[in-house]
């Protein structure tokens, strides 16, 4: 299949380096307007293309697919989460599913480090205490928070981005915890310092911190639902910058109501982009707009794997980020 010819179709605004070369190699179109597809739209696009690159907010379900046209071979999705696309109905009708793994690890943990340090000391009740001028001067017993050196971070999630966490909180003198479907090799145990727990209930009643760094799977879907959120220590914080369908949000927002945990950080949402009005109004929630792994570099190089994927498929070679339905 000549590369020239294939047709391209993106599903929203790329960084402008990375569309430049979508146009160059392929016959590519363009969202110019960046406004998120309808289900219509996303129809029409399976039915024209030769390669669909969506992005993790695209929803491509069975219904969308049975609109693909025989020419569609290919979604290179643009994310690493593929939890968008019915990706065993896709191998079914013969098309590839590839993603963007690897590239976001060290933004989304970075981020993740943001919010382990800005909930539990208050920063962002700090940034509005100084706009609403709040701040009378430094007082002994004002704006406490909670420390993170010495403390115990449970980390949901051991692959990529829960072991670039860990390295992370390590330096910060945490101890690391995890609970993940494997247990990792001694090795990367020995120089995280980590003790892996086989039971996720056991481990969320011991820890201090918790970060949620595994994808969304129907076997994660509402892994901490309400029956594990009251096993956490009413001191205990929660982050989340993986997927917000992971949480039962109503029931992280009875929790924290209740005082139940002492704080959240979220960067993601079960039902983004909306988000549960209780949270916004919580002093002891940071609510970003799901930044992981929003840098200039990191969008780039996950730009740049779509393009090795396309351009490696239409050479008739398997793209290096395949994906098949064993490995979800």
């Amino acid at each position: 299949m000549s590369s020239q010819k294939l047709k391209v179709i993106v599903t929203r605004r790329l960084p402008s380096v990375v569309e430049l070369r979508l146009k160059e190699l392929f016959d590519t179109t363009l969202n110019e307007s960046d406004h998120p597809m309808s289900q219509g739209e996303l129809s029409d696009a399976v039915a024209e293309a030769d390669v669909l690159v969506p992005t993790v907010t695209d929803k491509i379900d069975g219904r969308v697919l049975a609109h693909a046209g025989e020419n569609l071979r290919l979604i290179a999705q643009f994310g690493a989460g593929v939890d968008n696309i019915d990706v065993q109905s896709a191998t079914q009708r013969g098309i590839t599913v590839t993603n963007t793994p690897g590239v976001l690890t060290e933004d989304t943990a970075d981020m993740t480090m943001a919010l382990l340090l800005s909930v539990p000391r208050r920063m962002i009740e700090g940034v509005k205490a100084i706009e609403n001028d709040e701040f009378k001067g430094w007082t002994p017993t004002w704006m406490m928070g909670r420390r993170i050196s010495g403390k115990r971070l449970g980390i949901i999630g051991m692959g990529r981005i829960g072991q670039a966490v860990a390295r992370r909180a390590k330096a910060f003198g945490m101890q690391i915890h995890y609970h993940n479907r494997t247990q990792v090799s001694p090795q990367i145990e020995e120089s995280l310092g980590a003790t892996y727990w086989d039971s996720l209930d056991q481990m969320l009643a011991r820890m201090d911190y918790v970060s949620i760094n595994c994808p969304h799977t129907p076997a994660t879907y509402h892994l901490l639902n309400s029956r594990r959120l009251e096993l956490m220590q009413p001191h205990a914080f929660i982050v989340n910058t993986s997927r917000g369908e992971v949480i039962d949000e109503a029931a992280l927002a009875r929790a924290l109501e209740e005082g139940k945990i002492a704080g959240a950080g979220l960067d993601v949402f079960e039902h983004e982009p909306a988000v549960n009005p209780k949270l916004k109004e919580m002093p002891n929630v940071v609510l970003l707009p799901h930044l992981g792994s929003a840098t200039e570099e990191g969008r780039t190089e996950m730009g740049e794997k779509v393009l090795i994927n396309i351009k490696t498929f239409a050479d008739g070679h398997k793209p290096p980020d395949r994906i098949i339905p064993a490995m979800l």
